[in-house]
């Protein structure tokens, strides 16, 4: 008999048919009724057993976290909260299971004691119903640019460029530690490295992504990245993993009209797709605002904040009138920002982003043209000198969730750029290249997905989003 999954016998009709299913044991009580969940579902099926049937040591087995194979007979549901249920005709017990030792027990956990034991916590509703999301995202990411004609793209991991400019990378070598070739001067002498240079991971695949989008058109990368930034706040991560569309003869509006059907269409899909997954992360949502003061609690839920983004048309706002409404709102003129906006060219923070969202023109809201000294070198310069065609979109609960721009494709133009940051020409002569030969306008956009996942699923940090997080002092897994 082939065995089903929880969502297919759920969704069935009683028809006091033979089924067999697998899964862990979540609750087992009275001896009687079996909790089962397999992973397919947020919701359990129940399992009935006659006590009397079956032998003693294997009662002693049937613990929270047990692996089983269950037979029986699917029937209608003599209790609430189910449809059907199984009437267990024979039970197996797959492996060990440990009672006394077993860490995710029927309780309420700490999502940091959940951390440490982040090899089983999804186990839990809570993280089985945020990996299932995680995973229908990433599936509706990869659907809407396959629809829409972009090419997928792997970008090395391993680089000889920093494309943020940051400085903040992990270095890859095989030179001896303790005792490194050095240059005359002391030195590290990298020529002797596996590579021949000093390479790094990546933070980006964006300038490579170029290059493919020059000739292919349409490209998009969706891999992991890194940063060796010292930061245990809940919104790093030294691993993470980024999205990030390239498109050729594509200009600024362009490149926002993209960002937003792109952001419409994989949030629309988690909504017909991951219902009830949704639902339970929105009550445990709920349940944990009530704890907090009035004023700290959000004014949406969690899917009304997701169909916040679907059915609004985000607003078009250059950085210019952003700062004049920041700079004139009550909250700055009370000082109740913590970061008061007093001149042109303040780098926004999330409280300034999150006011223009949720209080001023409550809708999803794109700034454009932001000060150039703030933004990187790759970006198209304005003619006025002083801005460029960036693009950062604003989301309610978060703040910035996407950042792009039109790229620079004046050669001349992006060397000044380049020369005035001390970008070495000589270590990104392939990225001029595509400015010498065939140049046109391109622009493209990233998206940290983590991120994404934190506001589809309203979890408070980004450890929890990801399976196996990597944070300074932790690469535990």
């Amino acid at each position: 008999m082939t065995s089903k999954t929880v969502t297919e016998l759920l969704s069935q009709d009683a028809t006091l048919q033979d089924v067999t299913v697998k899964g862990w044991v979540r609750t087992f009580r009275a001896n009687r009724f079996i909790a089962l969940n397999d992973g397919s579902t947020i919701n359990n099926i129940q399992c009935v057993v006659d006590f009397e049937n079956l032998d003693e040591a294997l009662l002693k087995r049937i613990t929270t976290g047990a692996a089983i194979h269950v037979t029986g007979e699917l029937v209608k549901s003599q209790g609430k909260g189910q449809s059907v249920e199984i009437i267990v005709k024979t039970l197996e017990v797959l492996g060990d299971s440990d009672p006394e030792t077993y860490p995710i027990q029927p309780k309420k956990h700490s999502f940091e004691f959940l951390r440490e034991n982040a090899h089983l916590r999804t186990r839990t509703n809570t993280f089985s119903a945020v990996m299932r999301l995680r995973s229908s995202l990433s599936f509706a990411v990869h659907k809407y640019f396959n629809e829409n004609g972009f090419n997928y793209m792997h970008t090395p991991i391993i680089t000889g460029s920093d494309a943020e400019g940051a400085g903040e990378m992990f270095k890859v070598t095989n030179l001896d530690s303790k005792n490194p070739p050095l240059n005359e001067d002391g030195s590290v002498n990298y020529k002797e490295d596996f590579f021949g240079k000093e390479t790094n991971l990546t933070v980006s695949g964006q300038l490579e992504a170029e290059t493919y989008a020059m000739s292919l058109g349409k490209v998009y990368t969706f891999g992991p990245t890194f940063r060796a930034e010292n930061s245990n706040t809940s919104r790093h991560l030294a691993e993470f993993w980024m999205i990030e569309p390239e498109v050729a003869f594509m200009d600024l509006a362009g490149n926002m009209d993209l960002a937003e059907a792109f952001m419409k269409s994989v949030l629309s899909y988690v909504l017909e797709n991951n219902r009830e997954d949704l639902e339970f992360l929105e009550k445990r949502l709920l349940d944990e605002e009530k704890s907090k003061p009035q004023a700290q609690r959000s004014e949406m839920s969690l899917i009304e904040k997701i169909k916040f983004v679907v059915d609004n048309n985000f607003k078009r706002v250059s950085y210019t009138e952003a700062i004049d409404i920041l700079k004139n709102c009550k909250p700055n003129k009370k000082k109740k920002f913590n970061y008061i906006i007093e001149e042109w060219g303040a780098d926004l923070q999330s409280e300034h982003e999150r006011f223009l969202v949720e209080k001023h023109f409550k809708c999803p809201v794109i700034l454009f043209d932001y000060p150039a000294n703030i933004k990187a070198f790759y970006m198209r310069l304005n003619e006025d000198g002083k801005t460029v065609r960036a693009m950062d979109i604003l989301f309610p609960g978060i703040g910035e969730m996407v950042g792009g721009s039109q790229r620079e494709e004046r050669l001349d133009v992006l060397k000044e750029k380049m020369k005035a940051l001390d970008i070495d020409e000589k270590e990104l002569w392939w990225y001029l290249d595509l400015r010498k030969y065939g140049t046109a306008v391109h622009s493209g956009f990233g998206l940290g997905f983590e991120r994404l996942v934190m506001f589809a699923t309203g979890m408070g940090n980004i450890r929890d989003v990801i399976p196996y997080p990597r944070t300074p002092q932790n690469a535990e897994f």
